[in-house]
Protein backbone atom coordinates (compact mmCIF):
# COMPACT_ATOMS: atom_id res chain seq x y z
CA UNK A 1 0.00 0.00 0.00
CA UNK A 2 1.53 3.63 -0.51
CA UNK A 3 2.18 5.68 2.21
CA UNK A 4 0.11 8.48 1.18
CA UNK A 5 -3.29 6.33 0.56
CA UNK A 6 -3.87 6.36 4.23
CA UNK A 7 -3.40 9.78 4.44
CA UNK A 8 -5.68 9.82 1.80
CA UNK A 9 -8.66 7.49 2.85
CA UNK A 10 -8.33 9.34 6.35
CA UNK A 11 -8.63 13.12 5.11
CA UNK A 12 -11.51 12.35 2.73
CA UNK A 13 -13.31 11.10 5.55
CA UNK A 14 -12.62 13.78 7.81
CA UNK A 15 -13.31 16.50 4.87
CA UNK A 16 -17.01 14.70 4.43
CA UNK A 17 -17.88 14.76 7.92
CA UNK A 18 -16.82 18.03 8.84
CA UNK A 19 -18.02 19.66 5.72
CA UNK A 20 -21.74 17.93 6.38
CA UNK A 21 -21.43 19.71 9.99
CA UNK A 22 -20.16 23.52 8.11
CA UNK A 23 -23.42 23.36 5.86
CA UNK A 24 -25.94 22.57 8.53
CA UNK A 25 -24.33 24.62 11.13
CA UNK A 26 -25.04 28.53 11.59
CA UNK A 27 -23.56 30.41 9.27
CA UNK A 28 -20.41 32.95 10.86
CA UNK A 29 -21.19 31.04 14.14
CA UNK A 30 -18.51 29.51 15.83
CA UNK A 31 -19.07 26.03 14.54
CA UNK A 32 -19.25 27.03 10.96
CA UNK A 33 -15.68 28.71 11.43
CA UNK A 34 -14.02 26.65 13.28
CA UNK A 35 -15.60 23.21 11.08
CA UNK A 36 -14.87 25.32 8.27
CA UNK A 37 -11.36 25.71 8.63
CA UNK A 38 -10.98 21.67 9.74
CA UNK A 39 -12.85 21.12 6.21
CA UNK A 40 -10.25 23.38 4.36
CA UNK A 41 -6.89 21.68 6.11
CA UNK A 42 -8.74 17.87 5.31
CA UNK A 43 -9.57 18.86 1.70
CA UNK A 44 -6.11 19.95 0.88
CA UNK A 45 -5.15 17.00 2.25
CA UNK A 46 -6.78 14.86 0.33
CA UNK A 47 -6.48 16.53 -2.86
CA UNK A 48 -3.04 16.84 -3.01
CA UNK A 49 -2.08 13.82 -1.53
CA UNK A 50 -4.46 12.10 -4.26
CA UNK A 51 -2.95 14.15 -7.36
CA UNK A 52 0.54 12.90 -5.97
CA UNK A 53 -0.87 8.98 -5.58
CA UNK A 54 -2.54 9.30 -9.42
CA UNK A 55 0.34 11.34 -11.00
CA UNK A 56 2.58 8.11 -10.54
CA UNK A 57 0.11 6.66 -13.98
CA UNK A 58 0.43 10.05 -15.72
CA UNK A 59 -1.67 13.17 -15.95
CA UNK A 60 -5.46 11.88 -15.71
CA UNK A 61 -8.54 12.73 -14.05
CA UNK A 62 -8.17 11.68 -10.81
CA UNK A 63 -4.80 13.71 -10.99
CA UNK A 64 -6.92 17.13 -12.09
CA UNK A 65 -9.89 16.19 -9.37
CA UNK A 66 -6.76 16.54 -6.62
CA UNK A 67 -5.73 19.60 -7.84
CA UNK A 68 -9.46 20.73 -8.46
CA UNK A 69 -10.88 20.17 -4.81
CA UNK A 70 -7.23 21.60 -3.44
CA UNK A 71 -8.35 24.99 -5.96
CA UNK A 72 -11.88 25.30 -4.62
CA UNK A 73 -11.60 25.31 -1.18
CA UNK A 74 -7.79 27.45 -1.13
CA UNK A 75 -10.04 30.26 -3.35
CA UNK A 76 -12.95 30.05 -1.09
CA UNK A 77 -11.24 30.60 1.99
CA UNK A 78 -9.00 33.42 0.39
CA UNK A 79 -12.64 34.88 -0.54
CA UNK A 80 -13.45 35.21 3.69
CA UNK A 81 -10.50 35.50 4.87
CA UNK A 82 -7.85 37.89 2.69
CA UNK A 83 -3.98 37.37 2.96
CA UNK A 84 -1.94 40.71 4.42
CA UNK A 85 0.03 40.92 1.79
CA UNK A 86 0.23 39.36 -1.42
CA UNK A 87 -3.24 39.49 -2.66
CA UNK A 88 -2.10 40.39 -6.21
CA UNK A 89 -0.09 37.55 -6.66
CA UNK A 90 -2.00 35.16 -5.02
CA UNK A 91 -5.12 36.37 -7.71
CA UNK A 92 -2.71 36.29 -10.43
CA UNK A 93 -1.97 32.34 -9.15
CA UNK A 94 -5.07 30.95 -8.45
CA UNK A 95 -6.66 32.70 -12.31
CA UNK A 96 -3.29 30.46 -14.05
CA UNK A 97 -4.08 27.21 -12.25
CA UNK A 98 -8.11 27.62 -13.05
CA UNK A 99 -7.16 28.24 -16.47
CA UNK A 100 -5.09 25.11 -16.37
CA UNK A 101 -7.65 22.64 -15.39
CA UNK A 102 -10.43 24.16 -17.39
CA UNK A 103 -8.27 23.94 -20.68
CA UNK A 104 -6.66 20.52 -19.63
CA UNK A 105 -10.15 18.98 -18.52
CA UNK A 106 -11.33 19.89 -21.80
CA UNK A 107 -8.30 18.42 -23.43
CA UNK A 108 -9.05 15.04 -22.00
CA UNK A 109 -12.65 15.54 -22.80
CA UNK A 110 -11.83 15.24 -26.40
CA UNK A 111 -9.31 12.77 -26.37
CA UNK A 112 -12.09 10.16 -24.21
CA UNK A 113 -14.65 11.46 -26.64
CA UNK A 114 -12.84 10.71 -29.70
CA UNK A 115 -11.42 7.29 -28.75
CA UNK A 116 -13.87 4.62 -29.20
CA UNK A 117 -15.66 3.66 -26.21
CA UNK A 118 -16.06 7.54 -25.58
CA UNK A 119 -14.18 6.61 -22.65
CA UNK A 120 -10.18 7.93 -21.09
CA UNK A 121 -9.10 5.14 -18.96
CA UNK A 122 -12.35 4.18 -17.95
CA UNK A 123 -13.73 7.65 -17.39
CA UNK A 124 -16.49 8.68 -19.81
CA UNK A 125 -16.06 12.15 -21.92
CA UNK A 126 -19.02 14.00 -20.11
CA UNK A 127 -17.19 14.49 -16.81
CA UNK A 128 -14.08 16.08 -18.14
CA UNK A 129 -16.73 18.11 -20.46
CA UNK A 130 -18.48 19.11 -16.79
CA UNK A 131 -15.63 19.92 -15.11
CA UNK A 132 -13.92 21.99 -17.61
CA UNK A 133 -16.67 24.56 -17.65
CA UNK A 134 -16.74 24.52 -13.95
CA UNK A 135 -13.20 25.11 -13.84
CA UNK A 136 -13.40 27.83 -16.80
CA UNK A 137 -16.60 29.72 -14.93
CA UNK A 138 -14.50 30.12 -12.12
CA UNK A 139 -11.31 30.99 -13.98
CA UNK A 140 -14.10 33.77 -14.79
CA UNK A 141 -14.70 34.69 -11.29
CA UNK A 142 -11.08 34.87 -10.30
CA UNK A 143 -10.69 37.09 -13.42
CA UNK A 144 -13.52 39.59 -11.68
CA UNK A 145 -11.89 39.62 -8.39
CA UNK A 146 -8.36 40.32 -10.07
CA UNK A 147 -10.14 43.52 -11.92
CA UNK A 148 -12.39 45.00 -9.33
CA UNK A 149 -10.25 43.85 -6.01
CA UNK A 150 -12.23 42.39 -3.01
CA UNK A 151 -15.60 41.39 -3.74
CA UNK A 152 -18.24 42.47 -0.85
CA UNK A 153 -21.98 41.27 0.39
CA UNK A 154 -23.83 39.07 -1.21
CA UNK A 155 -21.36 38.33 -4.50
CA UNK A 156 -18.98 37.45 -1.68
CA UNK A 157 -20.79 34.91 0.04
CA UNK A 158 -21.93 33.19 -2.98
CA UNK A 159 -18.17 32.70 -4.23
CA UNK A 160 -17.13 31.10 -1.08
CA UNK A 161 -20.47 28.83 -1.06
CA UNK A 162 -20.11 27.67 -4.12
CA UNK A 163 -16.79 27.10 -4.31
CA UNK A 164 -17.02 25.36 -0.84
CA UNK A 165 -19.72 22.91 -1.74
CA UNK A 166 -18.35 22.14 -5.05
CA UNK A 167 -15.18 20.83 -3.09
CA UNK A 168 -17.03 18.81 -1.06
CA UNK A 169 -19.69 17.31 -4.04
CA UNK A 170 -15.84 16.24 -5.00
CA UNK A 171 -15.23 14.44 -1.79
CA UNK A 172 -18.63 12.91 -1.77
CA UNK A 173 -18.76 11.74 -5.41
CA UNK A 174 -15.48 10.42 -5.00
CA UNK A 175 -16.75 8.32 -1.89
CA UNK A 176 -20.31 7.50 -2.75
CA UNK A 177 -19.89 6.63 -6.39
CA UNK A 178 -17.88 3.14 -5.46
CA UNK A 179 -20.11 0.75 -4.14
CA UNK A 180 -17.92 -1.68 -2.37
CA UNK A 181 -16.06 1.76 -0.94
CA UNK A 182 -19.80 2.77 1.02
CA UNK A 183 -19.79 -0.68 2.00
CA UNK A 184 -16.67 -1.46 3.90
CA UNK A 185 -18.07 1.60 6.67
CA UNK A 186 -21.59 2.42 6.09
CA UNK A 187 -24.58 -0.43 6.86
CA UNK A 188 -26.98 -2.11 3.84
CA UNK A 189 -29.87 1.11 3.50
CA UNK A 190 -26.96 2.98 1.83
CA UNK A 191 -25.54 1.17 -0.46
CA UNK A 192 -28.20 1.45 -3.00
CA UNK A 193 -27.13 3.36 -6.51
CA UNK A 194 -30.06 5.91 -5.44
CA UNK A 195 -29.41 6.82 -2.28
CA UNK A 196 -25.48 6.75 -3.14
CA UNK A 197 -25.94 9.43 -5.81
CA UNK A 198 -28.63 11.79 -3.63
CA UNK A 199 -25.50 11.42 -1.00
CA UNK A 200 -23.18 12.40 -3.50
CA UNK A 201 -25.36 15.27 -5.21
CA UNK A 202 -26.31 16.44 -1.59
CA UNK A 203 -23.38 19.15 -1.46
CA UNK A 204 -24.87 20.78 -4.71
CA UNK A 205 -28.63 20.83 -3.47
CA UNK A 206 -27.28 21.86 -0.06
CA UNK A 207 -25.65 24.85 -2.13
CA UNK A 208 -28.21 25.70 -4.25
CA UNK A 209 -30.64 26.19 -1.10
CA UNK A 210 -28.03 28.63 0.44
CA UNK A 211 -27.45 30.64 -2.87
CA UNK A 212 -30.99 30.76 -2.68
CA UNK A 213 -31.15 32.29 0.97
CA UNK A 214 -28.84 34.93 0.27
CA UNK A 215 -30.56 36.27 -3.16
CA UNK A 216 -30.90 39.82 -3.52
CA UNK A 217 -30.56 41.85 0.11
CA UNK A 218 -30.78 39.03 2.26
CA UNK A 219 -27.49 38.09 2.90
CA UNK A 220 -27.14 39.98 5.96
CA UNK A 221 -30.36 38.58 7.12
CA UNK A 222 -29.05 35.45 6.46
CA UNK A 223 -26.12 35.91 8.42
CA UNK A 224 -28.29 37.15 11.27
CA UNK A 225 -25.53 39.90 12.03
CA UNK A 226 -22.71 37.72 12.62
CA UNK A 227 -20.25 39.01 10.17
CA UNK A 228 -19.22 36.79 6.99
CA UNK A 229 -16.08 35.55 8.17
CA UNK A 230 -16.82 32.22 8.26
CA UNK A 231 -14.38 29.11 7.21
Amino acid sequence: MPPLLPVHIAAGGLAIIVGAVALFAAKGADLHRKSGIVFVAAMLTMGLSGSALALRDGWNANAMGGFMSAYMVITAWTTVRRPAAGVRQLDIGVLIVAFALGFSNLALGIVAFNSPRRMLNGVPFVPFFIFAMVALLAAAGDLRVLRSGVLKGAARLRRHLWRMSFALFIAAGSFFSIRARVAKVLPEPFLGGGVRAFLALFPLLAMLYWLWRIRGGRAQRWLGGVPARAT
